[in-house]
C-alpha cells in the first residue's frame, strides 16, 4: 500500500477531501455538544455536573480533538513537520480516542449499576425489581439536588464503578504517554522503531474497544429485558434508546477495531512522504473515524438531546406538603404498596438509563 514518494509531500486529493470532511463533521459534533452543554447548564446550574453534562463535555472534547488532529495532519504533511511523524502526531491521534472510550466506559458503568442493583435493599423497602430499576435511574439526581454551587465538581456523585472508569482512563493515558516517550527515544540513535510502538498501542486500544462493544451489547440486552417489565410510556422510550445505543456501539466499535488491527490506518499521521492508494485509504478512513467515532458520538448526543426541566423550589415544597397531607389519611390496607406505587409513578417521568 505504501511506497516512498519523491517530490511531493502532501496527500492525494481524495485523501485530503476525506480529511476535510471528517474535520468538518467532528467540528459540527463538538459545536453541538458544547452548545447543548451550555443550554443544559443554564437550566439546572444549581445541580453542578450531572451525568448529562459530563457526557456532553467528554463527547465535545473528543470530537474537538479529532478536528484539530485532521487539520494538523494535513498541515504537517504539506509543511514537512518531522515531529508530527513521531510523538507529536501520535499524541494528537491517541488523546481524543481516550476521551471517546472513557465516555462509553462511563455509559457502561451506569448500565452495570442498573443491572446489578442490590436485591436486598429492594426486599427491605418492599419494592419490586422494576421499581428498584426506576429508583436507581434517579438516585444520583435526587442526591445532588441539594447542591447550590455552580460549575463545581463537588456536586458529582461518583460511584464505585465510575471510580474504576476514572482509574482505567488514567491508566490508558499513562500508557499513551509512555508510548510517546518510547517513540521520542526511538528518534535519538536507538534501534527502537516508533511505528512499531505506535502499532502495538493501537492494537491494544482496538482490543479494548472490541471488549467495550461486547460489554455494551450484553448489558444493553439485560437492561432492555428488565425495562420491558415496567409498563410505562416513558420507559418504552428509554428502551428504544438503550437498544439503539447497544446496536450502534457494536457495529461502530467492531468496524473500527477490525480496521485498526488489520491495517495501519490509525497511523495515518505517519504516512506523509509515502505513496498512498487514495481511494482505498479514503474508504478505510471513513470506516475507522466516521463510523467508528463520529456516528456513536452523534447518536449519544441525539438520545440525550432533551433538556432537563428547570428547577423550581416551590414545586418541591408543594410536593412535600401534598405527601404530608396524604399521610394523615388512614390507609386500611397495604400502605407500603401505595407508597411504592406513588414513588414509581413520580420517577417514571424522569427515568433515564444514560
Amino acid at each position: 500500500m505504501l511506497e516512498v514518494r519523491e517530490g511531493k509531500r502532501c496527500y492525494p486529493d481524495s485523501v485530503v477531501g476525506v480529511n476535510v470532511g471528517l474535520a468538518f463533521v467532528d467540528c459540527v459534533i463538538a459545536f453541538l455538544a458544547f452548545y447543548q452543554l451550555i443550554r443544559i447548564h443554564s437550566r439546572n446550574s444549581q445541580l453542578g455536573w450531572t451525568r448529562q453534562k459530563v457526557f456532553h463535555l467528554m463527547i465535545g472534547s473528543s470530537n474537538l480533538g479529532y478536528f484539530l488532529y485532521f487539520v494538523l495532519t494535513l498541515v504537517a504533511a504539506c509543511k514537512g513537520w518531522s515531529c508530527w511523524s513521531h510523538s507529536c502526531g501520535f499524541i494528537a491521534m491517541a488523546f481524543p480516542k481516550i476521551l471517546f472510550v472513557a465516555a462509553f466506559l462511563l455509559l457502561l458503568s451506569f448500565w452495570v449499576d442498573l443491572c446489578h442493583h442490590s436485591h436486598d435493599d429492594d426486599e427491605e423497602e418492599g419494592w419490586s425489581p422494576q421499581e428498584a430499576l426506576l429508583e436507581k435511574m434517579n438516585r444520583t439526581d435526587s442526591k445532588s439536588y441539594s447542591c447550590r454551587r455552580c460549575c463545581t465538581f463537588r456536586s458529582v456523585s461518583v460511584g464505585s464503578r465510575q471510580k474504576i472508569v476514572i482509574l482505567v482512563s488514567i491508566l490508558v493515558f499513562g500508557i499513551m504517554m509512555a508510548s510517546s516517550m518510547l517513540m521520542w527515544i526511538g528518534t535519538r540513535k536507538s534501534p527502537l522503531d516508533s511505528a512499531v510502538v505506535a502499532q502495538v498501542y493501537v492494537d491494544f486500544i482496538a482490543v479494548v474497544v472490541l471488549i467495550l462493544g461486547g460489554a455494551l451489547a450484553c448489558y444493553g440486552l439485560v437492561l432492555f429485558l428488565k425495562m420491558r417489565k415496567v409498563r410505562s410510556e416513558q420507559v418504552s422510550s428509554e428502551m428504544r434508546k438503550v437498544a439503539g445505543l447497544a446496536i450502534v456501539s457494536v457495529v461502530s466499535f467492531t468496524s473500527s477495531a477490525l480496521v485498526a488491527i488489520t491495517t495501519n490506518i490509525p497511523l495515518f499521521y505517519h504516512w506523509h512522504g509515502q505513496q498512498i492508494n487514495g481511494v482505498y485509504t479514503s474508504l478505510l478512513l471513513v470506516v475507522y473515524y466516521f463510523i467508528g467515532t463520529s456516528v456513536p458520538s452523534a447518536f449519544v448526543l441525539f438520545v440525550m438531546r432533551e433538556l432537563p426541566p428547570p428547577i423550581v423550589k416551590s414545586n418541591r415544597q408543594e410536593e412535600s406538603r401534598t405527601i404530608t397531607f396524604m399521610n394523615d389519611v388512614p390507609v386500611a390496607t397495604h400502605p407500603q404498596q401505595w407508597t411504592a406505587a406513588t414513588s414509581v409513578q413520580n420517577q417514571v417521568s424522569r427515568a433515564s438509563p444514560i
